[in-house]
């Protein structure tokens, strides 16, 4: 397949050269991580962002092609990991083929981490209850494409074993490991364990970035501090861009409404360019409240926009704004299998 369509960066040292400033990562949220909010974490100055997790089985043995929403580039799009998640070294190696090919992955991301159920010997943080598979398929994808390869892992599945697992898959080649803290069977319950995360900070040569639990500008300084080479942010930064703004340094101050409604109104316009109004609202439903978390009583109205120009009105009612309802917010979004230089 041609490649030459999507901005990419082929050779190997991706983490490498985006880890000399300072900054955080957004992480692979399914049905949030999408193109739009990838732009808007890039643009506050996100290290890198990673698309949400793909099945390397559906790439090579299903219906997805290179049209995949989940995996398409918006228009100019740099610095996006896509992860994968597979258990079978051949499908994932193809599928790492593919994600190059199709999507111009700047590096291949292998899930050790998600604990949904339903891919439970699929892949996911499964993989931590037999390593010596993980290294054996990140392997396999190294040796399948010229980029760097990582891994997301949690500590262990139901017990901390995370050293170990770094340091193998270290030696099978990973050039980055992102490391949870938190076990599989604690999905998202308790604290992130930190500690530990520092643990494997020191225990492997090659760069560490920890998850878990930054939903703040304090603890994400807190974190920074803590020996890994990078933070990764996930819930906390959906409503909250400037979250990777404060990390790289390029601002302290917090947003006002104001700047809020703004954002908020181009997470919406973006949103529907991508998806098609409709869909792309009902999405927002989620999303938009986050943006004012610190309205609570905002919320209910915040939900019920079916419209861009019934968010336009909404935002400027709540927020005491005037929101141009001619501004250019975005282009339209590239037809898939297209690349432009025009923005999304």
């Amino acid at each position: 397949m041609d490649i030459s369509c999507y901005p990419t960066q082929m050779t190997p040292g991706f983490y490498a050269s985006r880890l000399s400033r300072p900054g955080a990562v957004l992480a692979p949220m399914a049905g949030y991580s999408d193109a739009p909010m990838r732009l808007l974490a890039a643009e506050q100055g996100a290290l890198w962002t990673v698309s949400e997790m793909i099945s390397a089985r559906g790439l090579v043995l299903g219906n997805e092609g290179p049209d995949l929403s989940i995996g398409r580039p918006y228009a100019g799009e740099e610095h996006r990991v896509v992860q994968l998640y597979g258990a079978e070294p051949d499908i994932l190696a193809e599928g790492s083929r593919r994600a190059l090919d199709w999507f111009g992955a700047a590096a291949i991301d292998l899930n050790m981490g998600c604990p949904v159920p339903k891919i439970k010997g699929k892949g996911g943080a499964c993989l931590l209850l037999t390593p010596e598979v993980a290294y054996a398929l990140l392997s396999a994808m190294k040796e399948a494409v010229p980029v760097d390869v990582s891994a997301k892992i949690r500590l262990g599945y139901d017990r901390v074993r995370a050293v170990e697992v770094a340091q193998g898959l270290e030696a099978a080649g990973a050039a980055l490991i992102t490391v949870h803290g938190r076990t599989s069977v604690q999905r998202y319950t308790g604290q992130a364990d930190w500690e530990a995360i520092a643990q494997v900070a020191q225990a492997v040569k090659i760069p560490v970035v920890g998850s878990g639990d930054i939903t703040d500008l304090p603890t994400l300084q807190l974190r920074q501090r803590s020996g890994v080479d990078a933070v990764m942010v996930g819930r906390g930064a959906v409503g909250n861009p400037w979250l990777f703004a404060h990390a790289a340094g390029r601002t302290h101050t917090e947003p006002d409404d104001a700047l809020r409604a703004q954002a908020a109104m181009r997470h919406a316009t973006l949103n529907a360019g991508w998806y098609g109004e409709r869909r792309g609202l009902l999405q927002m439903r989620k999303v938009l409240p986050r943006y004012f978390a610190h309205r609570p009583e905002w919320r209910e109205r915040l939900v019920q926009y079916g419209a861009l120009d019934e968010v336009r009105r909404g935002l400027e009612q709540l927020t005491g704004t005037t929101l141009d309802p001619d501004q250019e917010y975005l282009a339209a979004p590239p037809a898939p299998g297209t690349y432009s230089e025009s923005r999304l």
